[in-house]
């Protein structure tokens, strides 16, 4: 029902009650069984040990546990530890993100109000929140936490504070008569209404329960979040597919070695085992491993560049975004009201600094410095500004850093943000609030009301000088204005004047700007009899602030970078049309012909024609959590990969349907960050750039790694696979190829996940989400070298075999050693997509470090002697390893010269 439409005598028919009386305590007890507790219920809960069952049912994981057992039956007692490890160290961090991300609606149950004051049976009675029902009368003041949702019926100046559940950037004023009910109307426009979880910043009223619970529009946010499906990661559901087609092709590919072995003549029994092997170090347990460690350590370094990551796949989802729905406040911009214009004696003068910092300039035009004492009446009206005011400005001390105790200092208001902005503006001047009020007594003071949309305060000066001074809406405050501060002097305020000062007004207001205005009045005699009917008239009208939430200095970069790299940037925001607008306009958003929606435009579009026009929007305002989630589906229907930001309770749905949730780590709520994937330690739009650039850096790396891994694996089967079709003798024995496994798909393929990126990461559109793995060459790249491999090591095994036919040893050891060293030289290869002579190989030490400990590791079971029986292996002279060399590097080398040739070409 829209209980903003509605009279409050149809609310209190409607509901059975009496907003002097309000219920029986015996008829709330009947609608508390009926309705149920005024709570946010949760969702059935999986239990903690199902959660980490779970984990275990994958496919890749399963076949995982089989590697481990065969290992294990082979007396590979090292390579089953591994794989067991590998599957304990997966499961306990797919178990911490799932127990983590369920968290939302426990976050939500805290912005509830533990108590109400209430009234019943027509007395004012304090208790548990829990227990209200529809129909309960409910008085709340400044401070207090709305305990559920409330049609007001009587206002005294409240102002609250609904940015969680709205995006509105201010304290929103109250009102008590019933609004239009022509069209539905979004959260932030019910002007009579108040709902659970917001905070009151000022004044007080009473109202009507007209929804608890779950009803509540806190609840149905609870609803959505509990109904929304997290998406799937891009690289989740690709490495998915990849492990089951890598594990198919491995068994079949082995099975096929193997069946050939025997119908060619080989020892059944040796062939067996052979093709045992081989599938152990075909199939790619190492890639799990090298996922969560390239992932792990990508969230170090986003750490450092102050981004939070709960759930580590969203690191790389993030490079394949194509959209970022961003919030408006707080994220493009400061969250800090500041006054960027003064008119006063018809000059408009603009007004530089950022945020609360009481450092900033006064300019006429750019270049044209104000002087203060030239132009008084400047100082005159930040004076009167800050006096006509109840915020405060201070310097605010922090200790940051857990080892190093830092301390930082930053300004920080209390009270009202419309306030705190005069005040930083006074400051700015050099007009202090502390030292502006040694030289006045406020004698009286007439509060802000929605009626008269005004505040005055009654002041003396030192030499007993009486004033009014009152601010509020300039059309308002003009009409009680007889008098104007025009041309430095008082005069009367003509139509013309009057005129004028609506323009500028107007012009304010079309650079999205909220005005304020201010005048005042010099009292004679004592002024004893003072009230409000008498303060506020013949006032003389001095000027208008004009202020505004100013965007972040270097989001305006950010979002142009990220529009290199084919990325668009989507504003979503609960501030009025224009506002959005103005501030998407100057970031470069919103283009000349850019088309923006308010959610009533919205709501009025079907499914289909909102999908039809989607990509062309880039601003929408005025818009309910239900909103925000339609826009982010409609984007993913369109094949994007969707990053939603936000802060508020509102956002958390959205957040959590999105491809990529980020939270803001400052001034977002607890709901926010725990349907959320990342979390920004510092608020800041630019953050989500530097993650874009990570995300694809890892992605990139887990690709260099999957190409390095299968070519090697393609190498070793295909060895094994031509030389028995070949009849000849198997090249490798079983140990021999499980040690190349562990040799060259251990530190080697670690090091390639922590590669630095290359230099054009960011001048590349996002990859599509459809993208397969193995696209943009991969798969060609993965069999040629692959290939190449396998026919240098077979031909160095048989070259060798055809000069010593009696020495098999020697002839698998010369293949052992051509194979490892064909893999490790190759490592260096899949560092760039182009040749192996693109980079610089000590760009990346621990892939240099790794590489020799993989060459020391396939030393010593060449040259220590008590190993050299086990591992069927003999010591090599000069001339043989470079007979190796040669062999090994021939794979890279001719594919590097190909490409340069053709390039070249």
């Amino acid at each position: 029902m829209r209980w903003y439409s509605k009279d409050i005598t149809t609310v209190e028919s409607t509901l059975l009650t009496n907003k002097e009386q309000g219920i029986a305590w015996k008829e709330a007890s009947k609608r508390l069984e009926k309705v149920g507790p005024n709570q946010i219920q949760d969702q059935s809960t999986v239990s903690a040990f199902a959660l980490l069952l779970n984990q275990f049912k994958d496919f890749m994981v399963l076949i995982l546990l089989i590697a481990t057992l065969i290992s294990g039956l082979l007396g590979e007692y090292m390579d089953a530890i591994t794989i067991i490890a590998i599957i304990v160290l997966n499961a306990i961090l797919g178990f911490v993100q799932e127990y983590r991300a369920e968290q939302s609606l426990h976050a939500l149950k805290e912005l509830t109000a533990p108590t109400a004051h209430v009234i019943r049976d027509g007395e004012l009675q304090e208790i548990p929140a829990a227990e209200l029902v529809p129909g309960d009368i409910v008085y709340f003041e400044a401070g207090d936490r709305i305990p559920a949702d409330l049609r007001l019926f009587e206002v005294k100046g409240a102002y609250i504070e609904e940015s969680a559940l709205t995006g509105e950037s201010l304290p929103v004023q109250k009102y008590e008569h019933a609004m239009n009910d022509a069209e539905e109307m979004s959260l932030g426009d019910q002007a009579n209404m108040a709902f659970m979880g917001t905070l009151v910043t000022r004044g007080s009223g009473q109202g009507v329960v007209v929804a608890t619970g779950m009803a509540t529009q806190m609840g149905q946010i609870a609803e959505l979040i509990q109904t929304t499906e997290e998406m799937q990661t891009p690289l989740q559901h690709r490495l998915e597919q990849l492990g089951k087609v890598l594990i198919t092709v491995a068994i079949i590919l082995t099975a096929v070695v193997v069946v050939t072995g025997i119908l060619y003549g080989q020892d059944a029994y040796k062939m067996f085992l052979a093709g045992v092997s081989l599938a152990v170090a075909a199939i790619p347990e190492g890639l799990p491993a090298v996922v969560t460690i390239a992932l792990a350590l990508g969230v170090q370094r986003m750490i450092r560049r102050k981004a939070i990551v709960r759930k580590l796949p969203s690191v790389e989802t993030l490079g394949c975004a194509s959209v970022i729905c961003s919030d408006k406040t707080g994220t493009l911009t400061q969250n800090k009201m500041t006054v960027t214009h003064l008119y006063v004696n018809n000059d408009t003068i603009e007004v530089s600094g950022v945020g609360y910092d009481p450092n900033g300039e006064f300019t006429l035009a750019p270049g044209h410095a104000v002087s203060f004492v030239q132009k008084p009446y400047v100082k005159k009206i930040l004076e009167y500004g800050v006096l006509c005011n109840n915020a405060t400005l201070k310097e605010e001390t922090e200790t940051e850093g857990k080892l190093l105790k830092r301390k930082r200092t930053y300004w920080d208001i209390t009270g009202d943000p419309t306030e705190g902005a005069i005040v930083v503006a006074g400051a700015k001047a050099g007009v202090w609030k502390e030292q502006i009020e040694r030289g006045y007594q406020r004698l009286e003071e007439f509060p802000f009301d929605s009626e008269r949309k005004m505040m005055s305060v009654f002041v003396q000066t030192s030499g007993g000088q009486k004033k009014v001074i009152t601010k509020g809406a300039p059309d308002v405050l003009l009409q009680h204005c007889t008098h104007a501060f025009w041309r430095g002097k008082v005069t009367a305020l003509t139509d013309d004047i009057r005129r004028e000062i609506l323009r500028a007004n107007d012009q304010l207001a079309e650079k999205a700007l909220r005005n304020l205005a201010i005048a005042y009045r010099e009292i004679k005699g004592d002024g004893s009899l003072m009230n409000e009917a008498k303060a506020e008239r013949e006032l003389v009208f001095l000027g208008l602030f004009g202020m505004i939430d100013p965007p972040r200095a270097e989001v305006k970069q950010a979002i142009k970078e990220c529009s290199q790299a084919g990325i668009r940037t989507v504003m979503i925001t609960g501030d009025h049309q224009k506002t959005a607008e103005a501030i998407a306009y100057e970031l470069g958003i919103l283009r000349e012909r850019g088309q923006s929606l308010n959610g009533n435009q919205l709501q009025a579009l079907s499914d289909e024609e909102f999908e039809s026009m989607v990509e062309d929007v880039s601003v929408y305002a005025r818009v309910s959590p239900e909103h925000k989630l339609r826009i982010v589906k409609a984007l993913q229907k369109k094949g994007h990969v969707v990053a939603m930001t936000g802060d508020g309770v509102n956002d958390a749905p959205a957040i959590k349907a999105a491809d990529i949730g980020i939270a803001m780590g400052i001034t977002g709520t607890d709901v926010a960050k725990e349907a959320s994937s990342l979390i920004l330690s510092d608020d800041n739009f630019s953050t989500i750039k530097a993650a874009i650039e990570e995300g694809r850096n890892i992605y990139e790396n887990i690709r260099k790694f999957i190409r390095y891994m299968l070519a090697s694996n393609v190498g070793e089967i295909l060895v094994m696979f031509f030389a028995t079709l070949a009849g000849l003798p198997l090249p490798l024995v079983p140990i021999q190829i499980l040690w190349v496994n562990l040799v060259t798909d251990g530190l080697p393929a670690m090091a390639l996940g922590v590669d630095q990126s290359e230099k054009n990461v960011m001048s590349q559109p996002p990859r599509s989400r459809r993208e397969n793995i193995f696209a943009r060459g991969l798969g060609w790249k993965i069999i040629s070298r692959g290939l190449l491999i396998g026919l240098a090591t077979l031909a160095a095994f048989w070259l060798t075999l055809q000069e010593n036919p009696d020495d098999l040893v020697r002839a698998q050891t010369i293949a052992f050693a051509t194979l490892v060293m064909a893999q490790l030289i190759h490592v260096f290869d899949c560092r760039s997509d182009t040749s192996i002579f693109s980079r610089n190989p000590f760009e990346n030490r621990w892939l240099v470090l790794a590489v020799l400990a993989s060459l020391l590791m396939m030393i010593g079971v060449m040259y220590i002697e008590a190993l050299q029986p086990i591992f069927r292996t003999v010591a090599l002279d000069v001339k043989e390893w470079l007979f190796v060399l040669f062999f090994a590097a021939l794979p890279s080398v001719a594919l590097s010269f190909t490409y340069l040739f053709k390039r070249r070409r």
